[in-house]
């Protein structure tokens, strides 16, 4: 029996007891993520983290896709290869299909161009044109040549970071489409990554512990020896300061203590926040849409301005680099699809599901699908029929018997057939 005692005993298999052969890689290992993306400096330490993120996840919550097309160019069927296996599933095995997205957008939006490569195919992509994709990385281009690129690759085989050199024609080469507003060296958000730095340091000088006096003696320091007398008093009141417990010192009556310690009224915050809403309406972001309580509206517009040009760019590259001009022959594309009622509340998705079920746009088992409800098992909830209108016989039987009721009332009336 397949589930006897001796059967289970034979293939059982634990993580912990289970220990033979060891595994001795020849490598060290890492306490982090290595092939994890990682902004630069400038990025990590601002808004600009925060900025960048929020797109990536939005980019990658599109779907992506290998598909049939029709004769009209229409979307007819998904195609099972392993390029729609790596945009859906599983990467390579250290990313699934949505980080994989994930981590094109925000190394697109971080160096401004990303190199995807395959890194797994059944054929050499260097000698065949058509390839089957097995797996796909996010690479950084470190040089440029005319045919070539030299990407930093990461090897999952020694974990370890590579430099590999590769043709044009076999890796696809992403430019940030908004490349003039993020980084271009004098774009409003790199000149806002600078004020930020300005910003940071203020900051810490205001926060070094110093206190930023001036003591005026009562007497005039013109010659060395006053000089000397002037320092040796401003090294005793710091003493005194370092050396008590609640930093109290005292000084001559004759003397006198400015004190410089207040804030210095600039203008760098009214810069900072010019050049954040002016990034954000380049960008075509609000505050609404990074704290969440934005109208469909206003993601409307989000989406259009600053998603679709990114996921366009990347699915146009996809069709150019890793489809072939016979697949394309084929009606073989890359698609990109986005579900239109993520945006929609609850209480509009009743009158959205009876105007596309009336005019015979969806199923009622699509419309069950989309608000997360298991298929009917009536044939009616798959057929595109109009509810709200009471059907006749006719129409009933030939929709049941698939088209074959017009054959049987014509034999029944004496009637051929018209063809």
């Amino acid at each position: 029996m397949e589930n006897s005692i001796s059967s289970r005993l034979a293939h059982a298999w634990n993580a912990f007891f289970n220990r033979d052969p060891t595994y001795r890689p020849d490598y060290g290992g890492y306490s982090y993520q290595p092939f994890r993306t990682r902004l630069r400096n400038g990025n990590e330490k601002s808004i600009v983290s925060s900025v960048f993120t929020r797109i990536a996840i939005d980019c990658s919550q599109i779907d992506i896709r290998h598909v049939k097309l029709d004769e009209n160019g229409r979307y007819l069927s998904e195609i099972n290869s392993g390029l729609n296996n790596c945009l859906t599933l599983e990467a390579n095995i250290d990313q699934t299909g949505r980080q994989l997205k994930k981590d094109i957008v925000m190394s697109l939006l971080d160096e401004g161009v990303v190199a995807i490569v395959p890194t797994d195919t059944k054929l050499d992509p260097t000698t065949n044109g058509s390839i089957d994709i097995e797996k796909l990385r996010t690479g950084k281009i470190v040089e440029w040549y005319p045919e070539h690129v030299r990407v930093n690759l990461y090897n999952e085989k020694t974990g370890r970071h590579e430099d590999v050199t590769l043709p044009k024609s076999m890796v696809a080469i992403v430019e940030n489409p908004l490349y003039e507003i993020i980084n271009q060296p004098n774009s409003t958000l790199q000149r806002l990554i600078r004020k930020l730095n300005l910003l940071d340091v203020i900051d810490e000088q205001s926060g070094a512990g110093k206190l930023d006096m001036i003591i005026q003696l009562p007497y005039v320091i013109k010659s060395d020896a006053r000089r000397e007398q002037a320092e040796k008093r401003r090294k005793d009141i710091e003493m005194q300061l370092a050396g008590s417990k609640y930093g109290i010192a005292y000084t001559d009556g004759t003397e006198k203590i400015t004190q410089l310690n207040r804030s210095v009224d600039n203008n760098l915050m009214n810069q900072i926040e010019y050049l954040t809403n002016m990034l954000y309406s380049q960008l075509g972001i609000t505050q609404a849409v990074m704290d969440g309580t934005a109208d469909e509206k206003v993601m409307l517009n989000y989406y259009n301005r600053s998603i679709e040009p990114i996921v366009a760019a990347i699915t146009d590259e996809f069709k150019r680099k890793f489809l072939t001009k016979t697949a394309r022959t084929q009606k073989q594309s890359i698609k990109y699809f986005r579900d239109p009622f993520n945006l929609v509340p609850v209480n509009d998705i009743a009158e959205i599901a009876d105007k596309f079920t009336r005019n015979e746009i969806l199923t009622s088992n699509e419309i069950r699908q989309i608000i997360g409800m298991k298929p009917s098992s009536d044939p009616k909830a798959d057929e595109l029929v109009n509810s709200n209108i009471s059907q006749s016989n006719a129409e009933v039987e030939e929709r049941l018997n698939g088209g074959r009721a017009d054959e049987t009332n014509s034999e029944f009336s004496g009637e051929e057939p018209t063809i």
